[in-house]
């Protein structure tokens, strides 16, 4: 899918996204420094991945892991430090919570630091039972993988 907005444009399109600019975001971001490029790809293959570009190149990026019936886990939302500030967050939002392959799904999760106000305007909130999740959560795990990917014990 597509969508056009002024100069820019959300896709779904998987071989229009720039791998590079994705893995040099996260590889630096709060959430996944040090993401090893083959975890990236292996991320965009298994995920309905939304690209943002102005003209052919990209400025931001979203991916939703899901099973397309029942749950959907929003992940590695950014747009680009120059492009902030236009609006293109919350218009990604909007494609992502409109996009058809993605309605009548039970739960919607994601995980955020700092952007609570951002995803509340489609309806995020606090967990309502915090007592009822879990996680199994390795804030390390990049930083024990080798140069193969496969991860040091």
């Amino acid at each position: 899918m597509n969508w056009q907005r002024d100069d820019f444009e959300i896709s779904t399109d998987p071989a229009k996204l720039d791998i590079g600019v994705v893995h040099s975001f996260l590889t630096n971001c709060y959430w996944a420094k040090g993401i090893p490029l083959a975890t990236v790809l292996r991320s965009i293959e298994h995920s309905l991945c939304f690209g943002v570009y102005k003209a052919s190149r990209q400025v931001g990026f979203a991916r939703v892991i899901t099973d397309h019936a029942t749950y959907a886990y929003l992940a590695d939302v950014f747009i680009v430090e120059e492009h902030r500030g236009k609006g293109l967050s919350r218009w990604l939002m909007e494609c992502i919570v409109g996009h058809p392959e993605l309605q009548g799904l039970r739960r919607w999760a994601l995980v955020t630091q700092d952007a609570h106000e951002l995803y509340e305007q489609f309806g995020f909130e606090l967990l309502r039972n915090p007592q009822r999740w879990m996680e199994r959560h390795d804030a390390n795990v990049y930083a024990r993988k080798t140069d193969t990917g496969v991860q040091k014990i």
